[in-house]
């Protein structure tokens, strides 16, 4: 029996999410024999190791095969376990796509919230942390981009407080940051061309919401059940984004 393997699965079912600099991350990131001895264990349990190299944090989800078995056992399929309505998820995709879209262009193109700049070497550089090129939005230009849309600002308020504390999100006073599950659960294959050229083409014809930079020291994944397909007709300008979200975001366990 691999010990650290079994470790590293207790603490990721424990915590949810792990920085990938966590140590035993590092391994399962870099050594394949201990890689393949998680995947081989995660997938027993019908989940697997959830990462991409755009985040800071990994995680576990339920694996796409067993995800019928899950969902469907009731008479209507769900469509998340979160208990997330149709204007959560919505919301959920609007803020994906506000914070993260930005951060991936700013580290494919190696520029930090700092400089702002590209380095003439940076083909050569490691692709900057999450950390260093995530930004955050305001709260009070998301409520008048998009409050009449998604439930006005009680129901706004309401599923803000319910994606931040499941990890979606951070509140930072009038400030919403990327959280450690924001940028793992979406698929941004999937979803990137539906959301810049579909529901969401004239937010991303104006200039950016905000510019706070998110400088968040190591937390620990609140302890809250995990989300499955962001699947159901949204309302408003996000309700285009929902077809795609149902095959672009994992479940983590």
């Amino acid at each position: 029996m691999n010990d650290d393997a079994q470790i590293l699965i207790a603490r990721l079912l424990t915590h949810q999410t792990l920085r990938r600099d966590d140590k035993m991350v590092k391994r399962a990131l870099s050594d394949d024999q201990f890689r393949a001895e998680v995947d081989k264990r995660l997938l027993e349990s019908g989940l697997k190791l959830l990462d991409n190299v755009y985040a800071d944090h990994v995680t576990i989800a339920l694996h796409r095969n067993v995800e019928p078995k899950i969902f469907g056992a009731k008479d209507i399929w769900q469509n998340n376990n979160f208990g997330l309505t149709r204007d959560g998820v919505a919301l959920l995709v609007v803020l994906w796509a506000q914070i993260i879209l930005p951060k991936r262009e700013r580290q494919e193109t190696h520029t930090t919230v700092i400089d702002d700049q590209t380095d003439m070497f940076d083909k050569d550089a490691p692709i900057p942390r999450a950390e260093d090129t995530s930004i955050g939005i305001s709260y009070t230009a998301l409520l008048s981009d998009f409050g009449d849309k998604l439930g006005k600002k009680t129901r706004m308020d309401m599923n803000l407080g319910v994606l931040s504390k499941l990890g979606f999100i951070e509140r930072r006073g009038d400030v919403i940051l990327e959280g450690p599950l924001l940028d793992l659960m979406m698929d941004t294959d999937v979803l990137k061309e539906r959301i810049i050229n579909g529901a969401l083409t004239e937010v991303f014809k104006r200039a950016p919401i905000a510019a706070a930079p998110r400088k968040v020291a190591a937390i620990d994944a609140p302890e809250a059940e995990a989300a499955n397909d962001a699947t159901g007709e949204a309302p408003g300008d996000a309700a285009e984004n929902n077809d795609a979200a149902g095959d672009a975001v994992d479940t983590p366990n």
